[in-house]
């Protein structure tokens, strides 16, 4: 009598190709849109992530930059050193182009990390709120639902001037990047949690988890290796949404002044800075910011929209 022989892993070309014909890679090869804005985000974070190899100069570095160079419009010789800006200059002239793939860096390392932060404290609080039911239900959703009664960029720039007010001034600087970060973050978890609490009050009931409760399962081993699988689906569409979200955000808190310092600038301090120059006609600096800006942000909702329709099996 000889052994069955083990099954067989299947290949990365294997692999590939069953995710190649699965619904939801149909579902992008067939939607012009969600290409487009694909092929944007992927521009985006490239050109971000390597940003000190792409740019032509390091716009923070006091030695790189000439003033002599300010106020260079785009495409256009300087009247003094001749130095062609794709994106023109500001007043200190940094090259518009550069500061754009240093700022947008900043923008999305504050989303990637709030909208991380935010998922991971949502997905938690709503798995036990929705598998233990009870008080522990009730305390985790009355919470949620009385944050929820503000608008989340309120509750950011409470957090943000809270936590701010724990450090010295001297070292607020260098901690505005993580502060922010937990500011955004603790504003966006309830989403997640109601979400994650209605799909595990549905999953508990099922006969795969009532097994597991049988053979002796710990409930915090069930909720993570049965229920949580389960609501993968709808937390993918809430974290690509709220990426955008969380981006603009992070804009909006820079442009207000409680956000990244100028010093290490993201795309809202860069917006800031360019709308006090439109009035006297340098409207490249607040330009071409607000255009990545807003091609970011909307690439991104495209997706979100397109990732739900895509999960969605009523819609196949």
């Amino acid at each position: 009598m000889t052994d069955s022989p083990l099954p067989r892993k299947p290949g990365l070309g294997e692999r590939w190709a069953a995710f190649w014909d699965s619904d939801i890679a149909w579902s992008f090869r067939h939607s012009p849109l969600a290409i487009i804005a694909a092929l944007v985000v992927a521009i985006i974070f490239v050109a971000a992530i390597f940003g000190p190899w792409f740019a032509p100069q390091n716009p923070f570095d006091p030695s790189s930059l000439n003033l002599m160079d300010g106020k260079t419009p785009p495409m256009t010789p300087n009247a003094f050193t001749g130095t062609r800006f794709l994106f023109g200059t500001d007043d200190q002239g940094r090259d518009v182009f550069s500061t754009i793939l240093y700022g947008s860096r900043v923008s999305i390392l504050v989303g990637f990390a709030a909208v991380a932060l935010a998922m991971g404290i949502g997905v938690t609080l709503g798995l036990i709120a929705g598998y233990r039911g009870g008080w522990v239900e009730s305390f985790i959703m009355r919470v949620a639902d009385i944050q929820l009664t503000f608008p989340s960029i309120l509750v950011a720039l409470m957090i943000f001037g809270i936590f701010k007010g724990f450090f010295p001034a001297g070292s607020q600087n260098d901690l505005a990047v993580p502060v922010l970060i937990i500011a955004i973050g603790l504003s966006d978890w309830p989403q997640y949690a109601r979400t994650v609490r209605g799909v595990t009050m549905v999953e508990r009931s099922k006969d795969y988890v009532s097994a597991a409760r049988i053979i002796g399962q710990h409930p915090a081993r069930i909720m993570a290796r049965h229920v949580l699988p389960n609501v993968l689906g709808p937390v993918l569409v809430i974290a690509t949404l709220g990426l955008a979200l969380a981006i603009i955000a992070e804009a909006t808190l820079s442009y207000l002044g409680v956000g990244v310092p100028p010093t290490q600038p993201s795309l809202g301090t860069l917006i800031k800075i360019g709308q006090e120059y439109v009035a006297s006609g340098e409207w490249w600096i607040l330009l071409f910011p607000s255009l990545t800006l807003l091609a970011l942000a909307l690439s991104v909702n495209i997706l979100g929209d397109w990732l739900r329709d895509a999960l969605n099996p009523r819609l196949r």
